[in-house]
């Protein structure tokens, strides 16, 4: 199996957290290669004038750690 590295991501929607954590899954396959799996943390909202203006999901990215 060998080593799995994991790093914390915060993606950002206006419109849902799904969103929110597809974006931040989206952004990371950019640059890591190897994704295995993905573990949401917790979700938070922006909000602003008592509305939501932004959903977050704090995601934490496993990959295959290569030498």
């Amino acid at each position: 199996m060998g080593v799995i590295k994991v790093i914390e991501l915060i993606g950002e929607s206006p419109n849902s957290w799904e969103e929110a954590t597809k974006n931040a899954l989206a952004v990371a396959t950019k640059t890591i290669r190897g994704i295995v799996g993905i573990d949401v943390d917790h979700f938070t909202a922006k909000v602003k004038d008592n509305e939501i203006v932004a959903f977050r999901a704090n995601i934490r990215v496993a990959f295959k750690y290569e030498n």
